[in-house]
């Protein structure tokens, strides 16, 4: 029914950005009704297969929303009440953008995938801060932080922990983004030396705090192996709690339509290459924390993710095309999938296959 739904949205609605900004408004209804407790009571799937402790955060099961879809936090309320692990916030910045010009996100519904070159378009750490003040808290929420277009490479580790000083007492964890490929220029910051210049400066300034917040960066799916042997280098080196694989592809394989269009591929044709990356990063380092995400739309792809090495998943093209309750539907058939093959928790399924 959803997806005849959405059809129909999709024919009458040619841009997304609308889409996109209608579900924020109808999620920040949800927030302040009494349809957040319903949604709450519908969706949430209580489970101790699926709980888990990670890098000092609990979370009730592992299937979290991307950053990229509330990037101003002005609808945690609303998702939080249907049914996630967590959520991501972001990518932020240090000051407001627009990001790059209209028309920037393309449906390939044939596909099951998105193209987008949004470019960081957010308000900016301060319009951020106040409504992360507001925000009540049910799922831990990681935010995203991104680079101003305007800033040059050499100044990105301040640009950076602008961000992350000025959001620290506000998120649970923290991601550096590095990997899309919609910033000019901003893929370059993985490797090694920038990466550390940046992880550097903002280790700098949480060595300095009460609390050690995890700190996490993540990847581009289009590094070879050797380019993400030096981030897992990196992670070592520099304490780094975790990794976020993968960000979206510049690869147009697997797709129908706009081709010609430049961005971020992401949503089924990402599966195989994301699911690769994973299992890569947990053969490499196995105490590492991986968030996977690509190609998620069902409990079968997050199980796949699991069992090649993620602790916890994301979804956001799969959200887009499966509906408000993809997390509910995930951790219903998860839990059951893991019984089925003799796991009595989702951390013991994690890193089956790659350990194969």
């Amino acid at each position: 029914m959803y997806n005849a739904f959405i059809s129909f949205i999709f024919l009458f609605v040619r841009d997304p950005e609308v889409v996109h900004r209608l579900s924020i408004r109808f999620l920040q209804l949800i927030g302040i009704s009494p349809l957040s407790l319903l949604a709450q009571r519908l969706l949430d799937v209580r489970e101790p297969s699926l709980s888990q402790t990670l890098f000092g955060l609990v979370f009730k099961n592992p299937v979290g929303l991307a950053g990229g879809f509330d990037k101003n936090a002005e609808a945690i309320s609303g998702l939080s009440a249907l049914g996630f692990g967590f959520l991501e916030l972001g990518s932020v910045t240090s000051l407001a953008q627009e990001g790059n010009p209209r028309q920037r996100i393309f449906r390939l519904a044939k596909d099951r995938a998105i193209i987008n070159r949004m470019g960081f378009n957010n308000h900016g750490a301060r319009a951020v801060k106040s409504r992360l003040e507001k925000s009540p808290r049910r799922v831990p929420l990681g935010v995203s932080l991104g680079k101003l277009k305007t800033v040059e490479l050499p100044n990105a580790p301040e640009e950076y922990a602008t961000s992350y000083e000025a959001l620290y007492d506000y998120g649970d964890y923290f991601v550096v983004n590095v990997s899309s490929p919609n910033t000019p220029g901003l893929r370059t910051l993985q490797d090694k030396e920038a990466l550390i210049a940046i992880v550097s400066r903002l280790n700098a300034f949480r060595d300095t705090q009460k609390v050690k917040k995890p700190l996490l960066v993540k990847i581009a799916p289009d590094l070879t192996d050797e380019a993400i042997e030096e981030v897992l280098l990196v992670c070592r080196d520099h304490a780094l709690d975790g990794i976020i694989a993968t960000n979206t592809t510049l690869s147009r394989e697997g797709i129908s339509e706009h081709q010609e269009e430049v961005g971020g591929l992401s949503g089924v044709p990402l599966r195989r290459r994301a699911t690769e990356v994973v299992r890569f990063i947990h053969q490499k380092m196995p105490s590492l924390p991986i968030i996977g995400v690509g190609g998620i739309f069902t409990a079968e792809d997050a199980y796949e993710k699991i069992r090649a090495g993620a602790s916890v998943i994301q979804v956001y093209t799969g959200f887009i095309y499966q509906g408000p309750w993809i997390a509910w539907q995930i951790n219903r058939r998860l839990a059951r999938l893991l019984k089925r093959d003799g796991f009595a928790t989702v951390v013991d399924a994690v890193g089956v296959d790659a350990r194969l």
